[in-house]
């Protein structure tokens, strides 16, 4: 065996041995094939480890391009590791998330103060009351000490509402039909013999809202947020996975009215193959039990999902009780783009610049693609003004180059959905997506 099988091998038999730890980190730095190592870094749990080894193996992880697994070995509230924290979600272009990681960071620590998180993400710091629970440990305290567990603070300081979505008002009034009101008005629908709670599937291309959708969905019930990272949850040791998502629910069901948020819901939920050897299917089973309550109620939990590929996902969580509610998130329509539109350009050096022209041209964009063409047109108003050595705002002209160098990311998504809608209907899932797709054209 190699070196670094033999390191690996004694640092698992030594759990909490950092030193063990950093010397399998250091051989695989040198090694020409480290694959190995990064497998089984990125499964390993990190609770035994001090921040110091966390954060030492988060860097390697980073470099390896595992960031899911460099970010599992930075959660907690210990100040460094929300700077790190912090750092890595803003390569990955998790603005929000940053900010809320920061804010969290400089809260605890002044002294960790960043001049490059402060340039890049003061816009958002003013927005970075988190309403994300912690679900593989205690419930932390919100920024500035407040407890999302106690009530009417469940929250965090600024949660997401409808008002923070661009668009989507159709999506909007189905979802406070079918999910918001039951929460509002138990006694009402109680009286039908409707609880509140149950399973809800967002589906659409990437970048459209569904992420967002979700959170505003928990602020508008006023409920508890879990946002379920699938890297907390995948572990690579047999058994250990379906005890992380049972502990979730657990957490839910301690914290309700909970919303849980599964975001890529294919990742646990995929098809199961019977009759071969997947471990995949332990993984569906313990899902669906969980859903439907089998050990506890869930009487007060919304379990959200998002997904873009709806086709991957095993048929049976879409029986009644479980995803039975199903909701298309679609590119957003020219009024949709326009309302993205100004909410990107919020609070940017800027001239008078009319967006109806950019919200015309950008059909088939998604709610991200508009976000992207905003930056774009930031990046040629901060060229203008490192030429000019004073800040230019943001022009036309600036916008009208962005929109042309862009095209949308959502056609590729639209062309293999329409072969789903027209071959794999099954009980008329996709007609929504049909519906769509003769009204556009697309």
């Amino acid at each position: 065996m190699s070196e670094l099988t033999d390191l690996i091998e004694a640092a698992s038999a030594a759990p909490g041995k950092a030193g063990l730890l950093k010397a399998v980190i250091r051989a695989a730095d040198d090694a020409v094939e480290p694959e190995d190592a990064v497998r089984w870094l990125a499964g390993l749990d990190p609770a035994p480890y001090d921040v110091d080894v966390r954060r030492f193996a988060a860097d390697f992880l980073e470099d390896q391009g595992e960031t899911p697994a460099a970010l599992r070995w930075l959660a907690g509230d210990e100040p460094k590791l929300c700077l790190d924290r912090a750092h890595i979600l803003l390569g990955a272009g998790r603005m929000g998330e940053a900010a809320e990681a920061y804010v969290a960071a400089i809260t605890a620590d002044p002294s960790l103060k960043d001049d490059e998180l402060d340039a890049k993400l003061a816009p958002k710091q003013a927005f970075a009351g988190s309403n994300v629970v912690n679900l593989r440990g205690p419930r932390p305290a919100a920024v500035g000490g407040e407890d999302l567990g106690s009530p009417g603070n469940r929250l965090g300081r600024e949660p997401k509402t409808f008002a923070d979505v661009g668009g989507l008002d159709d999506v909007k009034k189905d979802i406070s039909r079918k999910i918001i009101q039951p929460f509002k008005n138990p006694s009402l629908f109680s009286k039908f013999k409707r609880k509140a709670g149950g399973g809800v599937l967002l589906y659409g291309p990437p970048g459209c809202g569904k992420t967002m959708i979700a959170r505003a969905t928990a602020g508008e019930v006023g409920a508890a947020f879990f946002s379920v990272e699938i890297a907390e949850v995948l572990d690579m040791f047999i058994g250990q996975s379906e005890k992380r998502l049972a502990s979730i629910f657990e957490n839910a069901r301690a914290a309700k009215p909970a919303v849980l948020f599964f975001d890529e819901i294919e990742a646990l939920a995929a098809r199961r193959r019977f009759g071969h050897s997947d471990n995949g299917a332990s993984m569906v089973s313990t899902f669906l039990n969980e859903m439907d309550g089998v050990n506890a109620t869930n009487d007060g939990i919304l379990v959200l999902a998002a997904t873009n590929t709806p086709w991957a996902i095993d048929n049976a969580f879409r029986r009644p009780g479980r995803f039975d509610r199903v909701i298309f998130i679609p590119p957003p329509d020219r009024d949709a783009r326009l309302a993205i539109l100004q909410m990107a350009m919020k609070d940017r050096p800027q001239e008078t610049v009319n967006l109806e022209p950019i919200a015309q041209a950008t059909s088939g964009f998604s709610g991200a693609d508009l976000v992207g063409l905003i930056e774009e047109a930031c990046d040629f108003a901060i060229e203008e003004s490192l030429d000019s050595g004073e800040v230019a705002p943001i022009r036309q002209k600036h916008l009208s180059e962005a929109t042309k160098s862009r095209k949308p990311t959502t056609l590729e998504w639209l062309s293999q959905a329409r072969n789903y809608a027209k071959y794999s209907n099954e009980g008329g899932l996709y007609d929504d997506v049909t519906a769509f797709l003769e009204k556009h054209g697309k």
